[in-house]
C-alpha cells in the first residue's frame, strides 16, 4: 500500500468533500431504496438491481462498494416492501450493512398515480478495521493490531411524495448507532446521522423525448453539505444520457470546519439502457477538485432486472 498518510488524507477528502460517511452513488435516482426506505415499492413491481462503484481509481486504498436491494409492493400496491445490503471497504475500514424496509403508500388520488409515503428501514451495521493494513512506520506510537469489529442495529426513516410530473422525498439515517457506546469506537468511526433531501420533474419535450432534471442534497451536519445536481435526456423510453455536477453549499453555518476547504468535487457522465426486461447503467466521475491531480475518476456500473417491464410507468417520476 502507499503510505497510511495519504489514505489518511483520503479519509479526510472523502469526509470533507463528501460530508457524509456513507457510501456515495453517482447513480442514486436507480439505488433510492438506499437512501430513503419510503421509496420501497416505487416501481411497483417486484424487481432487483445491483451497483458496483469503484471510486477514485488510481489511488491504492480508495472506496470500492458494492449494493444490493430487491423491491416489491403488496396489499394492492399500498405497501411496498424491500430488501437492501451494501458492503464497501475504504482503506482499512471495512462496512456491511442490510435493512429490512416497509413504506406505507397513501393515495392521493382514484387511480394512484399520486402517492404519499412513508418508510422505515430496519437492520444491521458492521464496521470494522483492517489494522494488520495499517503501515507502522507511519505512526510514531503503536498501532492496533488484529482485526476489530462492531455490529450495531440501525434504523432509517423517511417520506416520499410523487404524481406523474414530481417527485420529492426527504429522509435521516443512522438514527440508532449514535446513542451506543463502545470502546472500539477508538479505531472504529462512530456512524453520523445522514439526512437527505431529493426532488425531480418529469418535463416533456417531444412526443418520444423527455428531460429529467433533479437533485440530491447531502448532510450530516459535521462536514460541507453536498449537492448533486442531475439531467437526464430520455429517448423512446430506451435510451437515458445525462450527466450530473456534485460540490458542497452553505446551507448554514459551521464554525467547526476550516474556511479554505474546496467546494468543486466531481462532473459525472451517465448512461443507461432498457433491453427487454433490463436496465444497464454507467456513470464516470470526473474529479474536478483536487483530487483531480492524483485520482483517475471513479466508475459505477449497475444493472437491475423487472419481472413485468410491460407494467413499468417509465414516463413518470415514479421511475426514478
Amino acid at each position: 500500500m502507499k503510505k497510511l498518510s495519504i489514505i489518511l488524507c483520503i479519509l479526510m477528502l472523502f469526509k470533507l468533500v463528501r460530508a457524509q460517511q456513507e457510501a456515495q452513488f453517482s447513480q442514486y435516482m436507480f439505488n433510492a431504496i438506499y437512501i430513503n426506505p419510503a421509496y420501497a415499492g416505487y416501481h411497483e413491481q417486484l424487481n432487483i438491481h445491483g451497483f458496483y462503484r469503484n471510486q477514485w481509481t488510481g489511488i491504492e486504498g480508495a472506496p470500492k462498494t458494492l449494493s444490493f436491494a430487491i423491491d416489491a409492493v403488496a396489499n394492492k400496491g399500498n405497501v411496498g416492501l424491500a430488501l437492501n445490503a451494501l458492503s464497501e471497504k475504504l482503506g482499512a475500514q471495512r462496512t456491511f450493512s442490510a435493512f429490512a424496509n416497509y413504506a406505507y403508500r397513501v393515495r392521493m388520488n382514484n387511480d394512484g398515480s399520486s402517492r404519499l409515503s412513508f418508510g422505515i428501514g430496519l437492520g444491521l451495521m458492521q464496521s470494522g478495521l483492517a489494522a494488520e493494513l495499517l503501515n507502522p512506520n507511519d505512526y510514531e506510537t503503536n498501532l492496533p493490531v488484529g482485526f476489530y469489529s462492531l455490529m450495531m442495529p440501525e434504523a432509517r426513516a423517511g417520506v416520499m411524495f410523487a404524481n406523474d410530473k414530481f417527485y420529492a422525498g426527504f429522509s435521516a439515517g443512522n438514527l440508532i448507532s449514535q446513542f451506543l457506546k463502545n470502546e472500539k469506537y477508538i479505531f472504529i468511526p462512530k456512524p453520523k446521522p445522514h439526512y437527505y433531501l431529493t426532488a425531480g420533474l418529469l418535463l416533456p419535450l417531444s412526443a418520444n423525448v423527455y428531460i429529467k432534471p433533479s437533485f440530491l442534497i447531502k448532510e450530516d451536519r459535521a462536514g460541507p453539505t453536498s449537492l448533486d445536481l442531475n439531467a437526464f435526456f430520455i429517448f423512446y423510453d430506451r435510451l437515458w444520457i445525462g450527466g450530473s455536477y456534485r460540490t458542497a453549499i452553505a446551507l448554514f453555518d459551521k464554525p467547526h470546519l476550516q474556511n479554505d476547504l474546496s467546494k468543486t468535487n466531481a462532473a459525472i457522465a451517465a448512461l443507461q439502457v432498457f433491453p427487454a426486461h433490463f436496465r444497464i447503467g454507467y456513470a464516470y466521475d470526473f474529479s474536478i477538485g483536487p483530487l483531480r491531480h492524483y485520482s483517475e475518476g471513479a466508475h459505477e456500473l449497475s444493472i437491475g432486472y423487472f419481472f413485468n417491464r410491460n407494467n413499468l410507468r417509465m414516463r413518470t417520476p415514479r421511475y426514478f
